[in-house]
């Protein structure tokens, strides 16, 4: 690929991680579940705590997804060091999904009778079915460069 193309899917990646940061900031002061509570309350309440702690999965898997840009961009596709991150990439989004359908079904249990978990729920199912593509296509893509790497090293034993 040309270095401009590795340079702007490298920016996209930054660009998509801003976006998540500032969503994940500014959400909760507008979010109905902590509008009565001060800022100090509002980003010490367990579920947004949980929100924190499960998106340093989307964040790991960005990174990788950076770096391996990166190795594109030296021509080092073929490589462990490519594979690594694409294992990470998959195993991020499974875990991703995995605490994405536990958050889902923690609101569907305790929430108030009087609230209507159905919009939240829907953006679970949807995201967890997007991580489960994600890791789906990754592992995908992992099995294929493995065995490129594979006869890359034996064509170089054999020569």
């Amino acid at each position: 690929m040309k270095k401009i193309s590795i340079i702007f899917l490298q920016a996209v990646v930054v660009l998509i991680g801003i976006v998540a940061l500032s969503i994940m900031i500014r959400f909760p002061l507008t979010e109905g579940r902590a509008e009565n509570l001060d800022v100090f309350n509002i980003y010490f309440d367990p579920f947004i705590l949980y929100g924190y702690a499960s998106s340093i999965a989307f964040f790991v898997a960005l990174y990788k997804a950076f770096r391996l840009l990166g190795y594109i961009g030296q021509s080092k596709l073929f490589s462990l060091s490519s594979i690594k991150a694409i294992r990470s990439i998959k195993y991020c989004a499974i875990i991703l999904g995995i605490l994405i359908a536990a958050s889902g079904l923690f609101i569907k249990i305790s929430h108030n009778k009087e609230d209507d978990p159905a919009g939240f729920l829907a953006i679970c199912i949807i995201i967890t079915f997007i991580s489960i593509a994600v890791a789906t296509t990754v592992a995908v893509l992992e099995k294929s460069l493995q065995n490129a790497v594979d006869m890359k090293s034996e064509n170089d034993l054999t020569i």
